[in-house]
């Protein structure tokens, strides 16, 4: 990748959208296709072919496609599974037809099996069933993988598929029904500061455990593989942060000001038990993440604080 080449982030509007986008600029790219309004609606496979056969991208990043969290894959789970499923098959067909050069495809860490061992490897995809509360976005996800695989092994695409760890941060979904972990905590953590509330409360149990990712990281090491991995394999996306939800939910509520009682309700699922990604791979590359999680949970929220804080609601979207 050069700074002329010819790159399409497609799902810019997402957290890994923006963060991609944005170093990208930083890096010097001078040829991003697809930016803001321009990007098509990469359901639409008409659409989205057009846009391939007049931009000509030579590298895509394929982040869209709607999630959220436990909430959200329980109310609408045939609206998440069927957006990823025509983005991701509408995107993969226009880049082999349009002889693109590489794709970089971010499944999610949700596609792996709910009890496969800790850290998660990617030897063990398809090993076992996924966790319940999302497995028609997982599956979805899962799909994807295999279909890039598949135009690999048939066409000799450069299809490359990372499973991302959680990420967070700035132009994440913050609304409490969309958003994952830390940006729907830090939301109604804010609103319940707002309001005077004496209590919190806090999905589930609070002892499962997650790997967060700082988008910027997340941002860094999809360039990073883009770059430097032509592997067969998936690669995972990880290296951060291993933290219960409950840990979690006190850094929120130190980083906001809340100082009321946080009480988890335990009529609410978990989700998986662990999910820890086996990055050994990225990270015998070379890469490495550079954020701590305090910081960049701080700067998530000032993010906030000066765009999405006096909004009932938030539409943005993100991949994993």
């Amino acid at each position: 990748m050069t700074p002329h080449t010819r790159v399409f982030v497609a799902g810019g509007n997402t957290l890994y959208g923006h963060a991609l986008t944005t170093l990208l600029r930083t890096e010097g790219f001078e040829s991003l296709v697809g930016v803001g309004t321009t990007e098509p609606d990469l359901t639409d496979a008409a659409a989205t072919d057009a846009f391939f056969a007049q931009e000509r991208p030579e590298c895509v990043f394929l982040c869209a496609g709607r999630s959220g969290g436990i909430g959200l894959n329980r109310a609408a789970p045939v609206e998440l599974m069927r957006d990823n499923l025509l983005t991701t098959l509408n995107v993969l067909a226009a880049a082999h037809r349009h002889g693109m050069a590489k794709l970089l495809y971010l499944a999610s860490s949700c596609a792996y099996p709910k009890h496969a061992a800790q850290p998660l490897k990617v030897e063990s995809l398809g090993t076992g069933p996924m966790e319940p509360t999302s497995e028609a976005y997982s599956t979805a996800k899962f799909a994807g993988w295999k279909l890039c695989d598949a135009y690999r092994r048939e066409y000799g695409c450069r299809f490359v598929t990372g499973f991302p760890a959680n990420a967070f941060g700035p132009h994440d979904d913050f609304t409490p029904e969309g958003g994952h972990v830390i940006p729907a905590l830090l939301r109604r953590a804010h609103d319940a500061k707002s309001r005077g509330d004496a209590e919190l409360v806090v999905w589930g149990t609070g002892a499962p455990r997650r790997e967060f990712v700082y988008s910027r990281d997340l941002a860094r090491a999809c360039l990073f593989v883009a770059r430097n991995y032509e592997g067969e394999a998936p690669i995972n996306l990880g290296g951060g942060t291993d933290l219960s939800i409950a840990d979690v939910a006190h850094a929120v509520a130190e980083v906001v000001g809340f100082k009321g009682r946080l009480v988890f309700d335990t009529t609410k699922p978990d989700g998986a038990p662990l999910k820890a990604l086996d990055s050994a791979p990225l990270l015998d590359m070379g890469w490495r993440p550079e954020s701590d999680f305090r910081a960049a949970l701080n700067e998530t929220y000032h993010w906030f604080l000066h765009h999405r804080a006096t909004e009932g609601r938030t539409h943005a979207r993100r991949a994993v």
